[in-house]
């Protein structure tokens, strides 16, 4: 055969490229029949359109060409396996996700050539084995090059998979698990997302190094569950094991910084988690920032549910806000805090209640104990109020 291309394959190819149809195709079915591409999120779904249709372009040309991948299509096959060892998406469902690429062509094909040439069919077919096998190789080379090198340079693997987390990319437990387990760490679970910055009207993008000491500063000794740093802009974001949520506020307090420190979301929420926390640090005002305390999950919900973007329901914000004194046996609690709040004093909310202004002072100290909540602070005052205002 020579090396001029074949008029009915260079139809169909041009039929195909021009069609976008071909490339949605592609993506809708490795989408739906690999699993760690369904869990992708939006953000990550132009890459995989992008390679896909460049897949297309290059497959469709060697087909018409009788020709073979070269050291350029190589070279970015090797590139493309090693982001993926570096997202922690497993090789096997890369590679799977091609296999798949390669079906879908085949019935694109099939679907605007039914009487293609048995020439053209066994040019097809000797094409599409040619180059999963020559890809299957180098990108498998390349991803366990690049797999071994993360997992030497160990802060570095930890810092991109707190950032693949951030960004989403790992939608599953399981996955998430299965890249832990390459990098032999364990991640902290229950965790606590750090976001951190200094306080001060000007502050420029954060060095690593300021992150690192941040984190060492409050690593929690004996802990065998790893911790890792990583910057955003002008803040520190660090994934800690959840009881280094209590010392937060004060080395936060001892640099002059601010935080809001969220603790109740999975491992898999990471990324929401951060949303939450970075959006806190956005809309909180000045006086809801004390020293020695961090905004928590519930400061950030209330400060969602007040941007009218919120990321629970009412009835969980007040939960989350008022903790034990949704309890039948704490409505007397309920009663105090609800008199101070409408009294706006403690000896007129005893007045109300009948109470001694020492005993309504008392309960006040216990809302205080139980919820971590000052009703005679102003920004905690309102967080409260707003919580028993729109608790069922």
């Amino acid at each position: 055969m020579t090396s001029q291309p074949v008029a009915a394959r260079e139809h169909v190819r041009q039929e195909m490229v021009a069609d976008p149809r071909v490339v949605a195709a592609i993506v809708s079915a490795v989408h739906e029949q690999v699993p760690v591409y369904a869990a992708l999120d939006d953000s990550r779904l132009p890459e995989v359109r992008a390679i896909a249709a460049w897949g297309l372009e290059r497959l469709l040309h060697l087909w018409v060409t009788d020709g073979a991948l070269e050291p350029s299509d190589l070279r970015r096959l090797r590139g493309i396996a090693a982001a993926r060892a570096a997202d922690g998406r497993p090789v096997q469902a890369v590679l799977r996700a091609y296999r798949v690429a390669a079906t879908v062509l085949t019935d694109e094909i099939a679907a605007r050539a039914p009487r293609l040439a048995a020439a053209d069919a066994f040019a097809l077919t000797r094409m599409l084995l040619t180059a999963l096998d020559t890809l299957s190789e180098e990108m498998t080379t390349a991803y366990a090059a690049t797999d071994e090198d993360l997992a030497a340079d160990r802060d570095r693997a930890l810092r991109l998979l707190l950032d693949d987390l951030i960004a989403g990319r790992h939608a599953s437990v399981g996955a998430l698990s299965d890249r832990s387990a390459r990098l032999g760490v364990q991640l902290p679970d229950p965790y606590c997302l750090l976001v951190a910055e200094p306080m001060g009207a000007e502050r420029p993008d954060m060095a690593l190094d300021a992150a690192t000491g941040l984190l060492e500063a409050l690593a929690v000794p004996g802990d065998e569950m790893v911790s890792s740093a990583t910057v955003r802009g002008s803040r520190a974001v660090l994934l800690l094991p959840g009881a280094a949520a209590a010392r937060a506020g004060a080395v936060l307090g001892a640099r002059s910084w601010r935080g809001c420190a969220i603790t109740g979301e999975s491992l898999d929420r990471v990324a929401v988690a951060h949303r939450l926390a970075a959006d806190a640090l956005d809309t909180a005002p000045a006086h809801a920032h004390r020293p020695g305390r961090v905004l928590t999950d519930a400061d950030a919900h209330v400060l969602a549910l007040l941007g009218g973007h919120p990321a629970a329901a009412p009835d969980q914000v007040a939960r989350l806000v008022l903790g034990p004194l949704t309890d039948p046996g704490q409505r007397h609690l309920m009663e105090a805090l609800t008199a101070y709040i409408d009294a706006g004093s403690a000896s007129a909310a005893a007045r109300v209640l009948h109470l001694h202004a020492q005993s309504l002072r008392y309960r006040l100290r216990r809302i205080h104990a139980l919820t971590s909540r000052d009703p005679r602070d102003p920004w905690q005052r309102l967080t409260l109020d707003i919580a028993r205002t729109i608790r069922p």
